[in-house]
């Protein structure tokens, strides 16, 4: 099996034709929600101690809020309900992890 390039290229161009702005932002709001998760899930499950860092907290959920806030002006209600999900999920995991 020989690797072309112009060949590759031209695959992964076809198949980006088919993917739309719509589903590049609900990827971009799922891998933001993501970056805290596994960490969490270690830290509920006694795997480690060690939380994720505030500022990378922050910095994700400031950049939650402003998609949040985006969608609310474009009056975009799969955004809204989708960001609205991520923040009560990882806020229970938190709740649950600060109480437990």
């Amino acid at each position: 099996m020989t690797f072309d390039v112009k060949q590759m290229g031209s695959f992964i161009g076809e198949k980006f034709k088919h993917i739309s702005a719509e589903t590049l932002g609900w990827l971009a709001v799922i891998v933001i929600h993501c970056a805290t998760i596994p960490t969490l899930l270690a830290a509920m499950t006694g795997l480690t101690d060690k939380l994720p860092s505030v500022d990378l907290v922050l910095l994700a959920w400031g950049g939650l809020i402003l998609l949040f806030a985006k969608a609310a002006v474009q009056k975009d209600m799969l955004n809204l309900v989708t960001i609205g999900l991520g923040f009560i999920l990882q806020s229970v995991f938190m709740v649950l992890i600060f109480f437990k």
